[in-house]
């Protein structure tokens, strides 16, 4: 038999599922909700996309330099400034509609560098 000392429990009857970083059960994990800021050239990109939505448009922002916890803040007083609904998914806010002129003029008072993708 080849034990290897290196191992670590990846699955524990008791809690469930384990990080392989720290060793504590993943709904108690700290080390996988890093508050870093994704890396970026410091401008934020604001455009359209339909691909994939049934024809409905949407206004996605991209390049935000926040946290997971500051992008929901961010996403939140955007969609009450436009009166729609939107979501944040995987670092892109996306707000409901064609919002751009309103989105870009929102994001530079805000004090961030914005440019409009697309047409």
């Amino acid at each position: 038999m080849n034990i290897q000392k290196n191992s670590t429990t990846v699955y524990s009857t008791e809690h469930g599922r384990i990080c392989p970083g720290c060793g504590k059960p993943a709904t108690g994990c700290s080390c996988s909700k890093k508050k870093n800021a994704p890396r970026g050239d410091g401008i934020v990109r604001v455009g359209r996309e339909t691909k994939g939505r049934k024809g409905k448009g949407v206004t996605v922002i991209i390049g935000v330099p926040l946290d997971d916890d500051g992008l929901l803040e961010l996403a939140k007083q955007l969609k009450q400034k436009c009166g729609t609904g939107g979501t944040v998914k995987d670092g892109v806010i996306e707000i409901q509609g064609d919002q751009r002129e309103t989105l870009v003029d929102l994001l530079t008072k805000q004090g961030f560098k914005v440019k409009t993708i697309g047409r």
